[in-house]
């Protein structure tokens, strides 16, 4: 699903996953790396990264290191480094990043902030 590129989160060590025929309800916070590959419903915090399948549904504001996004969320994106945004993906939501990638078909309705590395901040509606 994604490609190896400067920046992008580390998954070799996985700490939870949500598989295909899981649905969780409510706040899910955690410091390990996640990955959703079915449904979400609340919020998600990690100060690992997460990765997003592509028929995942999420509802929830999501925050975690690095994220890869190939599925569905309908909330806030925010991650302290990169963000990839496949070309399956489709976010409702505002995103804050410090650098992402947006693949072709991808699709992002909200407001977008980027950090640069001197902490200033660009602001562009999508």
């Amino acid at each position: 699903m994604f490609k190896k590129q400067d920046g992008g989160g580390d998954f070799k060590e996985i700490e939870t996953v949500i598989g295909s025929s899981v649905k969780v309800k409510g706040n899910f916070h955690g410091k390990g790396n996640i990955i959703v590959e079915g449904t979400l419903e609340g919020n998600l915090k990690t100060e690992g990264n997460v990765l997003i399948g592509d028929n995942a549904k999420i509802t929830a504001s999501i925050e975690a290191k690095n994220i890869k996004v190939g599925g569905k969320i309908n909330g806030n994106v925010k991650c302290q480094g990169y963000l990839e945004v496949g070309s399956s993906a489709k976010i409702f939501g505002d995103v804050e990043c410090s650098t992402i990638s947006i693949e072709k078909g991808a699709q992002i309705n909200g407001k977008y902030t980027m950090a640069n590395r001197s902490n200033e901040t660009i602001s562009k509606d999508a």
